[in-house]
């Protein structure tokens, strides 16, 4: 994270590979003080001390990065973020100097509903859910989003229906039961077991858990499914 006091925080870190002769320039001092609004704002608690930071809880890493199963301590810490967090860098009180990037490829990607209208930002989780591959890579080209790949990008869609308590996307959740990636059907399940319980879990269960064929995706079924009961689901061995 480098952090300026005439620009802020809000910065890309970037490399030139050059064989020319450049005198390096004489090291920043400390500008944070007492300051620890990163370290308290952090949802992952992924700062272990000042400057340092464990990237492996860190919800950026978590949902660009990281190619498998989010681990369980951290999805509902990730609330609705999809792509990426940042709030370290949004309470950094040097960013009071920060200005607006004059590039537009910086500002997010613009999207338009069925009325022709545009917003900024991400569309709502109900449409992101119905994305196939090749609506995900036409709805961010050019963007950074593709770099998660539509699989990775459908399991933190997930991860943010599973902790948006909206009943209504029950559907496209248990639509995603049915995918061909262990990594969103694993994650599908536990996004069900967070909007819905008792028998209306327990029968998805007894109707998806016997054709299942990946450990990962059984162990999330059994997991969610043994939480509040003894013994696995009936009928299921």
């Amino acid at each position: 994270n480098l952090v300026s006091r005439r620009h802020g925080s809000w910065l890309f870190l970037g490399t030139i590979l050059t064989d020319a002769e450049l005198p390096p320039d004489a090291a920043e001092t400390d500008h944070c003080g007492s300051c620890t609004r990163c370290l308290d704002i952090c949802p992952t608690d992924a700062f272990l001390a000042p400057y340092r930071l464990d990237a492996r809880r860190c919800i950026s890493y978590l949902t660009i990065e990281h190619k498998g199963q989010i681990p369980r301590e951290f999805r509902a810490a990730i609330g609705n973020r999809i792509f990426g967090c940042d709030d370290c860098l949004a309470v950094c009180p040097w960013n009071k100097y920060a200005a607006r990037a004059a590039e537009a490829k910086f500002h997010g990607p613009q999207f338009n509903d069925a009325d022709g209208k545009g917003w900024q930002g991400m569309p709502p989780l109900a449409d992101l859910l119905v994305l196939d591959d090749a609506a995900f890579r036409k709805m961010f080209a050019g963007g950074p989003v593709r770099r998660a790949g539509h699989e990775r990008f459908l399991r933190n869609v997930l991860v943010a229906a599973g902790n948006s308590g909206d009943a209504a996307l029950l559907l496209a959740v248990e639509a995603c039961l049915r995918h061909n990636s262990p990594l969103v059907r694993g994650m599908a399940v536990w996004a069900l077991s967070r909007l819905t319980g008792g028998e209306h879990y327990r029968h998805l269960a007894l109707r998806h858990l016997p054709d299942e064929d990946e450990q990962s995706v059984i162990a999330e079924w059994e997991r969610e499914g043994l939480a509040g009961q003894q013994g696995p689901f009936p009928g299921i061995g």
